[in-house]
């Protein structure tokens, strides 16, 4: 699938990914490939990530921690999309 990650600056992240991890409003969340299509609210917290060849152009490399194969970028709210197996976040 795949994440696209949306801050008021810029769309810091365009990668194929295959699980991603989400801080909903009604609590945790993952996203596998070919998930439903899902509308959520998101709240404080991380958004994590893995896959096999995921791409960050350098520029944000530096927005994002990368532990064992599993990214990170911390959000104050937002809101995603999955539809499509494209899942877009929005983010503060």
């Amino acid at each position: 699938m795949i994440l696209e990650i949306v801050t008021p600056e810029a769309t810091i992240l365009h990668s194929k990914v295959d699980v991603v991890s989400l801080p909903g409003s009604d609590g945790k969340f993952q996203l596998l490939s070919h998930h439903a299509p899902v509308v959520s609210l998101l709240i404080e917290g991380e958004v994590k990530f893995k896959g096999v060849n995921i791409t960050i152009e350098e520029q944000f490399e530096a927005k994002f921690t990368n532990i064992k194969g599993e990214y990170s970028f911390q959000i104050k709210s937002g809101t995603i999309e999955m539809k499509e197996n494209y899942v877009t976040v929005l983010a503060d």
